[in-house]
Parts: structure tokens; C-alpha cells; sequence
């Protein structure tokens, strides 16, 4: 499998975010690099053609859950600690290589992005989206039409989850005090 430039400048910073996360210590740098390695995650999903995921990664992950932790953090106390990182536990490092291992191994039976062979693109299910998605539900838009007609409910439950995710962080915030 080969990578774009862009693909792998962007899949480096989200694993180099993700192991700042895991490593710091300061719980505020944390979740900084936490939310770098959301907005990251939201840019590869962009450019895997992906954007409703990706605005959903970008809203939650990036912007709701930031902002919860930043006001969870502001009501605690932050420790004087002498290193900055964590140390790294030797079992704990096996078992983290060996997940990765294993992660890695399923990639090369993963189909390029765009593949004309892909089971997605020749799959019975998107050719019928295909064929029938403009007449059954008259919008103009082929992923349009699936994600508002054919997977409404799913939809609308993403919808809510993201609603509910706003409303609840309006109500923390009407209540906070920031001094």
C-alpha cells in the first residue's frame, strides 16, 4: 500500500499525538495533543472521502470532548511532578508492539482507496444504491440519498448523539464560573 504525501505527513502527527497523549503527564498538555490527534484522525477522513465522518470526529472529538476535559480539569489540581512523561513499563510496551503487530498485519489485505476491484465498489449493495438511489428517494447527491433515506435512522441517531453532546456542554458552560 502506498501512501499520498498527505496521507503520510497525516498519519505521522495523529500517531505522534497519540503517543504525546499517552506519554505526558501534564494533564492539560494531554489533552491538547488529544484534540491535535482528533482533528488529525478528521483530516485523514477527509482525505479518505469520508467528510460526514469527518465533520462528526471533528465536532466530537476535537471540539465537545476538548472542551468537557478542559472544564474537568479546571475544577482539579494540578500536581508538581518531577518528569513530564510517564515511564514506559516493559510488559506494557510488548503488549502495545504486539497489538500494533497485529493491526499492521491486516493492512496489506486491505484494498487501495479507489480501487476498481475493491468489494465495496463491485459489492451488490452499492451497485443497487447506485441504480436506484436518484428515482427511490429524488435527491440529486448518490451519498446524499444513502445517508438521508437509506440510512435515516442511523443518521438521525449520529444527529442526536451530536445534539445532545452540544446541549449538554451549553448547560456546563451557562453553569461555570471561570475565574
Amino acid at each position: 500500500m502506498t501512501f499520498t504525501p498527505i496521507e503520510a505527513v497525516t498519519l505521522v502527527f495523529v500517531i505522534g499525538c497519540a503517543l504525546t497523549a499517552a506519554l505526558l503527564r501534564d494533564v492539560l498538555a494531554a489533552i491538547i495533543a488529544s484534540a491535535a490527534y482528533s482533528l488529525g484522525i478528521a483530516v485523514l477522513w477527509v482525505v479518505l472521502q469520508a467528510p460526514d465522518v469527518a465533520l462528526t470526529e471533528a465536532a466530537v472529538g476535537a471540539g465537545v470532548m476538548t472542551l468537557l476535559l478542559l472544564l474537568t480539569i479546571a475544577k482539579t489540581v494540578n500536581p508538581d511532578r518531577e518528569s513530564r512523561l510517564e515511564r514506559v513499563r516493559l510488559r506494557s510496551l510488548v503488549v502495545l508492539v504486539a497489538f500494533a503487530g497485529v493491526l499492521l498485519a491486516t493492512v496489506p489485505a486491505l484494498p487501495a482507496i479507489g480501487a476498481a476491484d475493491s468489494p465495496v465498489v463491485g459489492g451488490e449493495v452499492t451497485q443497487y444504491y447506485l441504480d436506484n438511489a436518484y428515482e427511490e428517494t429524488e435527491v440529486g447527491n448518490a451519498v446524499t440519498a444513502v445517508l438521508a433515506a437509506y440510512r435515516g435512522f442511523d443518521t438521525l441517531g449520529e444527529a442526536v448523539v451530536v445534539f445532545t453532546a452540544g446541549v449538554a456542554v451549553l448547560l456546563v458552560l451557562r453553569r461555570e464560573v471561570f475565574v
